[in-house]
């Protein structure tokens, strides 16, 4: 097994006054020629926006974004003329294939919105744009490794992309043993992003905030050293 670690203090940092915002991977003004990606996985940027501000009208094509609040409400509007918010507990699938144009906004003016955007590279282009939002809290298991987004439409298990990725979230108490294990034999390996809390894996200790890239294994093991919740993100290679 080997491990690429990502210290939460070592990621891109740039606070535009109304958004805050750490780059797990090189994103905008934040280049890091050894953080690229990891395999199909592009992008993982951690936004904070303060109230009653958002990202205007922007564009998108041929990636998969994936936007999981952690704190307030996101309102999501795009050129499909969709219009829906979401909140702590809900998650978000944008396929932009063709090309979409789509904004975000924190409605709330008395307080601010945190969310992970994810951005995965599609194994199909030139898809028609569509655009998905789902309850994932229902599908989260306590002390369990709960898949929440598949490459499979309709297996009940969360919201689908174009890849052979699987999301997962962890919900651990502190003690709680987990075992992930490889959903395909292609996967290049999994990416741990510790939301809240910390874990043990292997030799290393990783706390709020911290992601590692595991690879050259067929599974995981890791320990919440106290109260956690874990996102795993396993992903195939990409050149």
């Amino acid at each position: 097994m080997k491990t690429i670690l990502h210290k939460a203090e070592s990621r891109g940092f740039f606070d535009h006054g109304w958004l805050k915002t750490h780059h797990t991977f090189s994103f905008a003004d934040y280049y890091n020629p050894q953080r690229i990606h990891f395999g199909a996985l592009r992008v993982l940027n951690d936004d904070r926006i303060e109230g009653g501000t958002g990202f205007d009208l922007h564009p998108h094509k041929n990636m998969e974004v994936i936007s999981i609040p952690l704190k307030g409400d996101l309102e999501h509007q795009d050129s499909l003329k969709h219009k829906d918010t979401i909140k702590e507990g809900e998650i978000q699938v944008m396929s932009a294939g063709t090309g979409i144009m789509h904004s975000e906004y924190n409605r709330n003016d008395d307080r601010p919105s945190e969310f992970l955007q994810i951005w995965v590279f599609p194994n199909k282009q030139n898809v028609p744009p569509r655009y998905e939002n789902a309850v994932i809290s229902d599908l989260i298991r306590k002390n369990e490794i709960s898949e929440i987004v598949s490459p499979y439409p309709g297996n009940g298990k969360g919201l689908w992309i174009y890849q052979q990725a699987w999301f997962s979230i962890a919900d651990l108490d502190k003690d709680s043993l987990q075992l992930y294990k490889m959903k395909s034999k292609e996967s290049l390996g999994v990416y741990i992003f510790i939301i809240e809390g910390s874990i043990e894996l292997k030799d290393l200790t990783l706390k709020r905030r911290d992601g590692v890239g595991v690879y050259d294994t067929d599974e995981v093991e890791f320990k919440a050293t106290e109260k956690s919740r874990v996102l795993l993100i396993e992903v195939p290679p990409h050149q």
